[in-house]
């Protein structure tokens, strides 16, 4: 089950009507907690739960020349997709140093960037150990699902770069 725009809205709209004070929502692909925090509002913690696709090399077919290189994805390499559509930032503020750059190695866990949508933040993890070998998307750029934010290489991982940690 996929959660729309809609969705949500209703569900906050009933949170606010209520005298609730806490909501854990666990779906297939997302869990989601809110928390009412005093009088100031909610908070909001959320996991998208999604894998990479590890893409080969494909065909080149009768596609848009503007998408053509950004869905190539050399073979070995893992692209990571957003886990919702939004805008992509990759770094937690404005100003601050990026989750992570290119050349840096990453555990599954790690955060490489974070997807606005509806105002709420949502990270995304790398979902592969290996070394960051491309930005595909740019900060600031809107990302539809099915875009590719990075290239992975989960070969790289055993060499000597530092390891990101966030």
């Amino acid at each position: 089950m996929d959660l729309t725009p809609d969705d949500v809205r209703d569900v906050l709209r009933v949170l606010d009507s209520s005298g609730l004070d806490e909501l854990h929502l666990e779906l297939d692909n997302l869990t989601l907690t809110v928390r009412r925090a005093g009088t100031t509002g909610w908070t909001a913690e959320q996991h998208v739960l999604r894998r990479p696709v590890v893409e080969g090399d494909p065909e080149p077919g009768p596609t848009d020349d503007q998408q053509a290189p950004r869905a190539a994805v050399p073979e070995g390499l893992v692209a990571v997709h957003p886990p919702l559509l939004g805008t992509f930032y990759r770094a937690p503020k404005p100003g601050a140093p990026p989750f992570v750059e290119v050349d840096d190695r990453v555990a599954e866990d790690s955060v490489v960037g974070i997807v606005e949508t509806m105002k709420m933040m949502t990270p995304v993890h790398a979902g592969v150990r290996g070394t960051i070998v491309e930005f595909r998307t740019g900060n600031g750029e809107f990302a539809d699902t099915d875009a590719v934010l990075l290239l992975v290489d989960p070969s790289s991982s055993a060499s000597g770069l530092g390891e990101a940690t966030q």
